[in-house]
């Protein structure tokens, strides 16, 4: 009989601790999503027609704009203008390993074909299944597929009788069952229908069980917020350790703004990517589509300038760390190549630097080995376009206690001759020091 009544509790304390074990990301797919380094968030639902805040102008709104709102918006939402396999081009030139989509933003408004809701997609004059034209188009990219998705409902609550709010009684799923059922239904469908799914973005305060019940379905998502640090709008002052995602617009608003917007230009953007990854972090940087479905001109060009610069640059950006010690001197930031002996050093803060000059740089945390190597990404090293006695080779010379190198820069980039981005320098082999 005891035998019996040990047996019991062992299997009682198992099932316990099965109930209450902590699901958590993978540690091998966090090196995989740390190694990425560089991916695009899109924010676009219905209200983009009006060109306001994504879902946020329904708080504090009168019953009339609600109903508005809900009512007549989705009757003029049509993205005939949406090309899939041209986004998923445009993202994969820029050299992004990942797209966050949003298939559900706090108004509730899902841009999927769900049969948890009539206030989605296949119920606009559009009548088609964005997220799943997307997510083909993304996979035939080789790109990762990521779902953002909105837990604190607008939609639902305003059903339910509840103030819209995400601070108030109920808005959160901690403390609205209902709530909380209705997303795991939505989610089950995202992850079930539209699998597999690489990363998963939770948008709200409280996300625990949402966390818990992704990983049970498939514990092969990485799940950045809810799971992971991931500042918004800012860079943390420094490296921290672990996985950690900064996400960011390339203006003020995360979704298309027609007036009074100002964007931040491309070498800016290409800066704080350089001062991420220097950090440890991934970046998560954000488009906004027209109503009609086209990516603004604004936006296509801060694209394809960060294209151009991926294009010669991102060994730099991908498969990276912090370097040890030390993560920026002066105008120079570091990343360390994760599984070799390679320093890259960026050069940032140098205008007009025309095709052919010579400049030197004095480095104080690197020290030259017997073994070190030099070169400048994206370049030979042999030869500058119409000027056969310009030989642009790279070199170093190790003093007492500073590391002098003397680069050109070679390649032809821009027909102006004069190349206003970053320009990075390969060290191999070198020694870190204080």
């Amino acid at each position: 009989m005891r035998v019996k009544i040990k047996i019991t509790i062992g299997l009682f304390l198992a099932v316990c601790l099965t109930t209450y074990a902590q699901l958590k990301n993978k540690p091998d797919l966090e090196e995989e999503f740390m190694d990425m380094g560089f991916g695009v968030f899109v924010h676009w639902s219905m209200d983009s027609q009006m060109g306001s805040v994504i879902s946020h102008s329904l708080v504090g709104a009168s019953e009339d704009y609600v109903k508005k709102y809900y009512n007549e918006l989705p009757k003029t939402f049509y993205p005939d203008k949406f090309d899939a396999d041209e986004w998923a081009r445009l993202f994969k030139i820029t050299g992004a390993e990942y797209v966050v989509f949003t298939t559900k933003h706090h108004n509730g408004f899902c841009m999927w074909d769900t049969k948890t809701t009539e206030f989605n997609i296949m119920n606009t004059p559009y009548g088609k299944d964005i997220t799943g034209i997307l997510f083909k188009a993304l996979r035939k990219q080789g790109l990762k597929v990521g779902v953002y998705f909105s837990p604190e409902d607008f939609s639902f609550l305003n059903k339910q009788g509840t103030l819209i709010s995400r601070k108030r009684e109920k808005s959160q799923i901690t403390d609205n069952a209902e709530l909380l059922a209705y997303d795991k239904e939505q989610v089950k469908e995202l992850v079930s229908n539209y699998g597999p799914i690489d990363v998963l973005f939770f948008d709200a305060f409280k996300t625990g069980p949402l966390v818990q019940y992704v990983h049970s379905l498939d514990p092969n998502i990485v799940v950045t917020r809810g799971e992971m640090k991931t500042p918004e709008q800012t860079i943390p002052d420094g490296p921290m350790p672990g996985p950690w995602e900064t996400c960011m617009t390339m203006g003020t608003q995360w979704q298309y703004k027609p007036t009074n917007e100002s964007y931040k230009g491309g070498g800016e953007l290409i800066g704080k990517l350089i001062e991420i990854r220097a950090k440890g972090g991934n970046f998560l940087m954000n488009v906004g589509p027209k109503p009609n479905g086209e990516i603004p001109i604004e936006q296509e060009e801060r694209l394809r300038e960060i294209a151009l610069w991926m294009f010669v640059n991102e060994e730099a950006i991908k498969g990276v760390r912090p370097m040890e010690k030390t993560i920026k001197d002066g105008y120079a930031w570091f990343t360390q190549k994760k599984d070799e002996n390679a320093v890259y050093v960026f050069i940032t803060g140098r205008k007009d630097w025309f095709k052919g000059r010579r400049r030197s740089f004095l480095l104080k945390n690197l020290k030259a080995t017997d073994s070190t190597t030099i070169s400048v990404l994206g370049q030979n090293d042999k030869v500058v376009e119409y000027w056969p006695e310009n030989i642009p080779e790279s070199r170093y010379i190790q003093h007492e206690a500073l590391l002098e190198i003397s680069i050109a820069r070679a390649q032809r980039l821009y027909n102006d001759k004069v190349w206003p981005n970053p320009i990075v320098v390969k060290l191999t082999n070198v020694a870190i020091i204080e």
